[in-house]
């Protein structure tokens, strides 16, 4: 199937509620008691009861049968089930088979879900970490321990810097214009001022990226819901329609990385812009998964904001921060709003926020498009999607 039989797809399909659950610190609360009640919330948000979920999109890092312990849990019939896992960007990902079956009349409603307790969790984190490598063993680079997945980001920011002349300065500036949309957002979990200068002086973790180049670990649930777009009309919040959605994976480990510089978020990005007939000067605001600094850096030269090699300048320039030409990351991103494990189902719900017009202090303008960027392991899957509200359609 080619990008270009997708255009049938084209605003088809509408995001009609999302919601968030216990994110930053949430103590006795496991990962599928945040996934629930972020998932209600979401319903709820659409208008609708839980009885009218009949798809459901879910994925864990722990639990290889997660999509039926989620039905089970929230009393779900489903027609239809994907449980796709490749990393924090199945998020995204899971848009593009939940809109087929939604198109194709599979199922009517389907709620896409997530929690993770990874911070104040019970379980041995060095347990968990055995279990993570037993289910993805990657014989190349695991016996050799690497503090993963940080070093791996390390190394294609190390490259970047290498080959582009990109600078610590500039890595700093996307934590900066970060921390500078968080301070906005009273849910964000670090809101203390942050400058260039506190970003390079921070503990080094694995070189050339500071603690304050890399994600938080924080605890959360969210959840949306897509139903086709003629019946989101009809529910009580502005629907946010689904425009383009592309998926690629290009590699798994880093070692095996074509190009350190150059991410599959070329062709995902790529394929959302085509079956959107929309190009990245048309998008409004860019909510970039951001585990590490030289993701946003990296994602804003794929996507087309700027040519390679030119993100460290784009982002020194101030043009991602509050007030800048584009504003990224306006919930302050997995670098100061929080990051549960797996970033882009939160990225999504953002998209979804400003779209509607919801951001308060953080409104980034009459937003009428946005693209998500989700990225999984270790740069090694890139899903995208183009979103808008009515005015894009």
């Amino acid at each position: 199937m080619t990008d270009s039989s997708l255009r049938h797809l084209r605003g088809k399909t509408a995001i009609a509620g999302v919601a968030t659950f216990g994110c930053g610190e949430a103590p006795g609360y496991s990962d599928m008691d945040l996934l629930a009640n972020a998932a209600r919330r979401a319903v709820a948000d659409a208008g609708l009861t839980m009885k009218d979920i009949d798809g459901v999109c879910t994925a864990s890092v722990l639990a290889t049968m997660w999509p039926m312990e989620v039905v089970e849990n929230l009393g779900i019939n489903a027609r239809f089930i994907d449980g796709t896992m490749i990393g924090g960007s199945s998020f995204v990902a899971h848009l593009m088979p939940a809109m087929l079956a939604l198109e194709s009349g599979q199922c009517d409603a389907v709620l896409v879900c997530y929690g993770s307790a990874q911070r104040t969790s019970t379980l041995n984190r060095k347990e968990v970490a055995a279990a993570r490598r037993r289910m993805d063993p990657q014989p190349y680079e695991h016996p050799y321990q690497p503090m993963m997945p940080l070093s791996a980001y390390a190394l294609a920011a190390s490259r970047h810097m290498h080959e582009f002349g990109t600078t610590r300065e500039q890595l700093a500036a996307v934590a900066v214009a970060a921390r500078q949309w968080a301070q906005r957002n009273p849910d964000a979990f670090m809101r203390d001022p942050l400058s260039v200068e506190q970003v390079l002086s921070s503990r080094m973790v694995s070189d050339p990226l500071t603690v304050r180049d890399s994600c938080l670990v924080t605890d959360g649930g969210g959840a949306y819901v897509l139903v086709r777009a003629e019946r989101a009309r009809d529910l009580p919040k502005p629907p946010v329609y689904v425009l383009g959605s592309g998926t690629a994976v290009w590699h798994r480990q880093i070692s095996s990385m074509p190009d350190l510089t150059v991410t599959a978020a070329k062709q995902s990005g790529a394929a959302a812009y085509q079956m959107a007939g929309m190009t990245a000067k048309d998008m409004h605001i860019a909510e970039l998964y951001d585990a590490f600094t030289i993701n946003t850096i990296l994602f804003l030269e794929d996507l087309g904001f700027c040519a390679k090699g030119e993100g460290g300048a784009f982002v020194e320039d101030g043009h991602i921060a509050p007030g800048g030409s584009l504003p990224v990351n306006t919930n302050g991103g997995g670098l100061s709003w929080g990051h549960p494990g797996m970033y882009g189902i939160f990225a999504t719900i953002e998209a979804v926020r400003q779209l509607r017009g919801e951001g308060g202090e953080r409104q980034a303008g009459q937003a009428d498009t946005a693209i998500v960027q989700g990225n999984g392991g270790t740069l090694s899957s890139q899903s995208t999607a183009i979103l808008g509200s009515a005015a894009a359609l």
